[in-house]
C-alpha cells in the first residue's frame, strides 16, 4: 500500500523537521516547502498530496494566500498553524475552507492525531455507505453531498458536521458533544466555532439548511 503524502509548509526548518519526524514515524510520506510560493510549486507538481499542514506567517506568500490558491483547484484537507490566537484569524481560516486550526506551540502528538482523524475520513473509508435524509444524500466513500441530484461543495469539516447530524437525526446534540465528536476530544474550541460552521453549512444547503434546527441554550439537531 502506498504511503499517503503530506505537504508540510513552514519557513522554520526546525518546525518542519519536528512535524516531519512525527509523521514519518506514523508511516506517512512527507514533502516540505519553505515558503508559500514553493508550497504551490510542490502542490501542483504532485497531484496525490493527501493533506497540507500550512503555516500562516511566511515570506513571499503567506498561508492565507496559499490556501486561497489551493482552494481554487482542490478540496484537499488543510491544517493551518499559527503563532497568533486572534479570533479573527481563526474565523478567516474557516471562511477560506481550512479544516483544522492549530495555534503554536502545539503538541506534535496532537497534530498527528488530527491528521489521522482527517485522513480516516478522506482516504481510508471503505464500503458504499450512503446516508439519506430529508432530501439530502451523503456518499461517505466518495465524500460527496447531493441535494436533488445537485452536488453541494462542502469543506472537510462541514462534511463531517453534516455527516454527524445525519447519523444522529432527530437527536438534540449539545455544542460540547458536537465538539467532542467532530473536532475530537482534545479540541479546545468554543461554541462560536460550531455556530460559524453551522451558519455556513445552512447557507450551502439552501432550503435544506432549515432542517438543522437550533436547540436554544443547548445546541442543534437535524429534523424534518
Amino acid at each position: 500500500m502506498n504511503k499517503l503524502k503530506i505537504l508540510v509548509v513552514d519557513d522554520e526548518s526546525r518546525m518542519r523537521k519536528l512535524v516531519r519526524d512525527f509523521l514519518v514515524k506514523q508511516n506517512y510520506e512527507v514533502m516540505e516547502a519553505r515558503d508559500g510560493s514553493e508550497a504551490l510549486d510542490v502542490f501542483f507538481a504532485h497531484q496525490d498530496i493527501a493533506l497540507i499542514i500550512l503555516d500562516v506567517m511566511m515570506p513571499k506568500m503567506d498561508g492565507w494566500q496559499v490556501c486561497r490558491e489551493v482552494r481554487n483547484y482542490s478540496r484537499v484537507p488543510i491544517i493551518m498553524l499559527t503563532a497568533r490566537t486572534d479570533e479573527r484569524d481563526e474565523l478567516q481560516g474557516f471562511e477560506l475552507g481550512v479544516d483544522e486550526y492549530i495555534a503554536k506551540p502545539f503538541s506534535p502528538k496532537i497534530l498527528v492525531a488530527r491528521v489521522e482523524a482527517i485522513l480516516r475520513r478522506t482516504n481510508q473509508m471503505t464500503g458504499d455507505a450512503v446516508l439519506s435524509y430529508g432530501g439530502i444524500s451523503i456518499d461517505q466513500a466518495a465524500h460527496v453531498v447531493t441535494i436533488d441530484n445537485r452536488t453541494v461543495d462542502l469543506s472537510f469539516k462541514e462534511f463531517e458536521l453534516l455527516t454527524y447530524f445525519m447519523e444522529n437525526k432527530g437527536i438534540a446534540l449539545s455544542r460540547e458533544k458536537i465538539l467532542n465528536s467532530v473536532w475530537n476530544y482534545d479540541y479546545f474550541g468554543d461554541a462560536r466555532t460550531i455556530d460559524t460552521h453551522v451558519k455556513k453549512l445552512r447557507s450551502k444547503l439552501g432550503e435544506k439548511g432549515d432542517l438543522i434546527k437550533t436547540v436554544w441554550g443547548m445546541g442543534y439537531k437535524l429534523e424534518v
